[in-house]
């Protein structure tokens, strides 16, 4: 882990209509570290991870990424530079393969569209390749045992990791998760720590979460950012968060 953030988000401001999601929101993720970003439900969290991705316009503010501005990217763009990101909600194409669905996520550095390479009709080179870099993927995950089956009916926290490969295989030096505990066992969580740990270490991939199992962020983050009504509240390590009467507050004074 180096002191040169990676990522820097600066006096963000968005709006939806009249209502403001974010005011003046600002975060660093430095190169190296796993960084969470966290809240009670309204906060904000995800609308930063969608102005961060490019899925939605700030009205104000800043974001760069080593050393680039964000804001004036497209998204395949900015996942050309190495962002890449998983959705709370799985996004899965129910009638491909774990494999195909897998290869959906190397688009951005190919040289073929979003879903023309798992659909056959890209370079028999390229395909290779994106085959290639898909299966090892699944295999770096231990679920390559699934690769050539579809994604229907299979266990939740299996599809996670299905999502997560598809986010490895585009080799991202940044990777944002949004809720990547969500609707996953304690046992399967536990295995999320350690997995989250090895790629920062393993794979040296800067992490950025969004995540509501506090016990999970921390334990494995380096710093932690707090958000409440869309606005910064407190930003520190595990143990400087934790108990700040601010968080407290937000988490327990009022319904979630």
């Amino acid at each position: 882990m180096t002191d040169r953030p990676l990522l820097t988000v600066c006096d963000l401001t968005v709006r939806f209509g009249g209502v403001t999601a974010l005011d003046g929101v600002s975060l660093e993720v430095r190169e190296g570290e796993i960084a969470a970003l966290i809240g009670p439900n309204g906060a904000g969290k995800t609308t930063a991870f969608n102005a961060i991705s490019r899925l939605v316009r700030p009205i104000s503010g800043s974001i760069e990424f080593a050393g680039h501005d964000v804001l004036r990217m497209r998204p395949a763009e900015l996942a050309g530079l190495g962002v890449a990101r998983t959705f709370q909600n799985l996004a899965l194409w129910p009638g491909l393969t774990v494999l195909e669905n897998v290869m959906v996520g190397r688009h951005a550095q190919g040289r073929v569209g979003f879903l023309r390479a798992p659909l056959g009709i890209a370079r028999r080179g390229e395909d290779r390749e994106l085959r290639a870099r898909a299966y090892a993927a699944l295999s770096w995950l231990g679920i390559d045992d699934v690769a050539f089956q579809p994604c229907t009916g299979m266990p939740f926290g299996t599809l996670r990791r299905v999502e997560l490969a598809r986010a490895l295989v585009a080799e991202p030096r940044l990777l944002l998760l949004d809720e990547p505990a969500s609707g996953l066992t304690h046992g399967d969580v536990r295995d999320l720590g350690d997995l989250l740990r090895r790629l920062r270490d393993d794979l040296g991939i800067t992490l950025l979460l969004v995540e509501h199992h506090m016990a999970l962020v921390m334990e494995i983050s380096d710093r932690v950012t707090a958000l409440d009504f869309g606005r910064n509240l407190v930003s520190g390590t595990p143990a400087e968060v934790r108990n700040d009467p601010r968080l407290v507050q937000a988490y327990l004074g009022r319904t979630a």
